[in-house]
């Protein structure tokens, strides 16, 4: 009898221990001025130049003929992305854009965990940027199923999440009315990576049966 007490009295302790972690993570975002992010952002993106972000330099010293120290969606989107302390899972359908794929490196570079997960049909076309994050040695996967992979959205340390309309491609950025949505609500963070862990998993190479 005192081994089962012992049993349940530790399994309440972990239910209570879980409860608790929750209930921090909600108030830390409650805590935050403000409160959690939340920001919509539209395109196409105004052209301007972005090397500030990527580098040190002020955004004056650049002699590209784009427009300097402006703001944009697109400038707003890779802050976003290059917020990632931890870990990057990217889940979308073409990746195309070369300031994206910038962004990806450069947390790989930093010892940032990015996973990317495309859809095969759209790997080698023109311009891809699959094979560049592979050769940099990022771990990519490729939806395996009969219809199309066609999410846009990551997920940012797992806490906040980008997702909309918006292909990573450069026309969809320059050319196309297109929408992202960026978040730090916990109740819609959470589906999201849920969902990238069950298809990251169901196309994980290893559990896939072998062709015929």
């Amino acid at each position: 009898m005192s081994l089962m007490w012992t049993v349940k009295v530790l399994g309440l302790g972990v239910v209570a221990l879980s409860l608790s972690v929750e209930l921090l993570s909600r108030l830390l975002h409650r805590l935050r001025p403000g409160g959690p992010l939340n920001e919509a952002l539209f395109f196409p993106s105004e052209l301007a130049c972005v090397e500030h972000i990527f580098t040190s330099l002020s955004p004056r010293s650049c002699l590209c003929p784009l427009p300097h120290g402006v703001e944009t969606s697109f400038s707003r989107l890779l802050r976003r992305i290059l917020s990632a302390t931890s870990s990057l899972d990217l889940c979308v359908f073409a990746f195309s854009n070369m300031g994206l794929s910038r962004a990806v490196l450069a947390l790989h570079s930093r010892g940032v965990t990015v996973r990317v997960l495309t859809d095969k049909d759209y790997t080698a076309i023109p311009g891809s940027q699959i094979g560049v994050l592979r050769k940099a040695g990022i771990c990519v996967r490729c939806d395996a199923s009969p219809v199309h992979m066609h999410h846009k959205f990551a997920v940012v340390d797992g806490r906040l999440l980008i997702t909309g309309s918006l292909n990573w491609t450069l026309a969809a950025v320059q050319s196309n009315m297109e929408n992202v949505l960026v978040t730090e609500e916990p109740d819609l963070v959470r589906p999201y990576v849920k969902e990238f862990l069950r298809l990251w998993e169901r196309n994980d190479p290893g559990q896939m049966p072998p062709h015929e």
